[in-house]
């Protein structure tokens, strides 16, 4: 779970969650969590992603091989493909009130 909140009006903020699985389902997957300010949505998203295919690479012992050029799929070192997705909510902070973003996920194998 990713969680994050601000009092400050106008103030952008974002939670994600990234996902990194093999695609070839014979090895675990990976969660990563990012909270941020002043982030767009799409940019939280991509960053997280990025975060858990690496945190995956380093725990499996391999290197990232290949960024992925459009879509969700990642190269590792070897013959791995990952597939990697993101959950992410932003807001902007209302004047007087707090503003809370959450982003959750479960990995079941």
């Amino acid at each position: 779970m990713s969680e994050n909140a601000t009092d400050e009006a106008h103030r952008l903020i974002s939670a994600s969650i990234g996902m990194a699985v093999p695609e070839d389902g014979k090895s675990y997957g990976y969660l990563a969590e990012h909270e941020s300010y002043g982030q767009a949505e799409a940019d939280a998203g991509r960053y997280t992603e990025d975060l858990a295919v690496e945190m995956l690479a380093t725990k499996l012992g391999r290197k990232l091989a290949g960024r992925r050029k459009k879509g969700n799929t990642y190269r590792l070192s070897g013959t791995m493909s990952v597939m990697a997705r993101s959950i992410t909510q932003t807001a902007a902070g209302s004047p007087g009130l707090w503003t809370t973003t959450v982003a959750a996920a479960v990995l079941v194998t």
